[in-house]
């Protein structure tokens, strides 16, 4: 076989996504600036995580946790994969319109599904309105995420990864576009994303005729392959039904306190750089390199790369939670406070960032342990594991929201990322030492952790050092920058003296 080259892989969608979620940081600041925490905002956010909530289901969740592996299995067989493809995609396609329309004719019903608080005020209509327009969204964006798993199965990353970009420059351009010459910001910025994503689907279509994946037209037939394929989304699609549960519920609970919403999605835009670049960015990856590595019986091969993917992403990730959790007010300050986000909304949200920040090394252990059980064809596991996840999830929220409010939506989340990541840990036992990570790892992670805690005790230090600067208008953005440097710098003085990495090996890798 052809192994995927894994830290150049994670490099290349790390760097793309990275990019996106800079950009995806400018939007979200111009949409805190220009509409603000308030009806308007908690409208658009409401109505954007319908498309993006199915999105799981048919897009990066369930339909490619079954897709990628059945197909990097054919194409490292050559049994006819792009004749799977083809049969795959004809079968999404006409799921996928059923579903559009219905749900843009029932948008009152879900709508009051899943923001119950918005009923009898002005966002309830509003997110009617909005939903109904962004909807058509989740259409292209999974057909797109359809030809991204042919991609990555064959080891071309890039377009893949830079397709989210186009999203992102999409809505800044328009919003903008929309503030200087006095239009309506929110009108422009929901008529942009269906638009954003027919740009997404030609950009990954064309790569994937680029790479010769070119998927013939074929209509919708019931075949065996599409009927193994169906039985292994059912489960990762009630799993991912899980997951967007648990974001309901904190939705819920948030609903009913103003602006908590916003708080919530504004804390969530920070926590999701780190995941984004380096969680998701090893899963996607991982996946297809294991599910190949499998099909060749290349057990060696595949315990390495999970420990050198666990290794790599844990290595990043540790110092991005501490970071959250130590100078969460600087960050959200800086990046968010102006126009109408005010200090109050900055404390809020703050608070949110760093709850989020204690959960962010389990969001990526779960992007590193599923793949163990996708590459095997195995998502009725993954699925009984979130449902636990989902009773902790709910039974929190909803009772801690009783005693400290909207809170509890963060607070809930966090302790059921990492109990599904124990069951995750402890479920893939079942497959042996070939899934399970080496000694290499293990001597490294107390070192990473280590590393993670003396970075954060200068963090902490240099925050307060420069804390007059943060407010003292643009020489917050300065100041910002110096901790961010300060941090960065230390954590590699202290990883490398502690022997959590070694810079060496990081070069060889990159050469090699």
């Amino acid at each position: 076989m052809k192994p995927v080259r894994l830290l150049s892989g994670i490099l290349t969608v790390g760097g793309w996504t990275l990019l996106s979620r800079l950009l995806g940081f400018v939007r979200d600041v111009l949409i805190a600036s220009y509409i603000g925490p308030g009806a308007v905002m908690d409208a658009f956010v409401a109505a954007f995580r319908l498309p993006n909530m199915f999105r799981r289901f048919f897009a990066e969740g369930a339909f490619n946790a079954a897709f990628v592996p059945m197909f990097s299995k054919r194409l490292e067989a050559g049994d006819n994969p792009l004749g799977f493809a083809a049969l795959a995609c004809s079968g999404l396609s006409l799921v996928l319109l059923g579903l559009t329309g219905l749900c843009m004719v029932f948008m009152p019903a879900l709508v009051w599904a899943t923001a119950e608080g918005f009923v009898g005020d002005a966002r309830f209509d509003l997110t009617v309105e909005f939903g109904r327009i962004v909807f058509p969204y989740i259409f292209f964006i999974s057909l797109a995420a359809l030809f991204s798993g042919m991609l990555n199965a064959a080891g071309h990353f890039a377009a893949a990864a830079a397709a989210p970009v186009l999203l992102n420059v999409l809505l800044i351009g328009t919003m903008s576009f929309a503030a200087l010459t006095g239009g309506a910001v929110a009108q422009a910025l929901v008529w942009t994303i269906p638009v954003a994503g027919v740009a997404q689907l030609a950009l990954v279509w064309h790569a994937t005729r680029r790479a010769g994946l070119s998927l013939p037209l074929v209509r919708p037939r019931w075949t065996p392959e599409m009927a193994q394929l169906v039985r292994i989304a059912i489960p990762a699609a009630l799993a991912g039904g899980v997951v967007q549960i648990n974001l309901v519920v904190g939705q819920l609970v948030a609903s009913n306190t103003e602006k908590a919403v916003s708080w919530l999605y504004s804390a969530d835009r920070l926590y999701q750089l780190p995941l984004g670049v380096v969680g998701i960015a090893v899963g996607i990856v991982l996946l297809p390199d294991l599910s190949r590595r499998l099909k060749a019986q290349d057990d060696v091969g595949a315990r390495m790369a999970l420990s050198r993917a666990g290794e790599i992403a844990l290595a990043l990730t540790i110092p991005c939670a501490v970071a959250l959790i130590v100078i969460p007010i600087q960050l959200v300050s800086v990046l968010f406070e102006r126009g109408a986000f005010g200090a109050d909304d900055s404390a809020a949200t703050a608070l949110a960032v760093a709850i989020y920040g204690l959960g962010l090394p389990a969001f990526v252990l779960q992007k590193i342990l599923q793949p163990l059980f996708f590459a095997r064809e195995d998502t009725r596991s993954p699925f009984r594991y979130a449902v636990w996840a989902m009773a902790v999830n709910g039974v929190l929220a909803v009772g801690l929201a009783m005693l400290i409010g909207w809170i509890a939506a963060a607070i809930a989340t966090t302790i059921a990322a990492w109990i599904m990541v124990v069951q995750l840990a402890a479920g893939a036992r079942q497959f042996g030492e070939v899934a399970r990570f080496d000694a290499q790892f293990r001597r490294r992670l107390w070192r990473i952790c280590l590393a993670s805690v003396l970075m954060g005790a200068v963090l902490w230090g240099a925050g307060v050092v420069l804390g007059p600067l943060f407010g003292m208008g643009g020489w917050r953005w300065l100041a910002l920058l110096v901790l961010i440097a300060v941090g960065t710098l230390a954590y590699a003085l202290f990883g490398q003296g502690l022997g959590a990495f070694r810079i060496q090996e990081i070069r060889g890798r990159l050469r090699r």
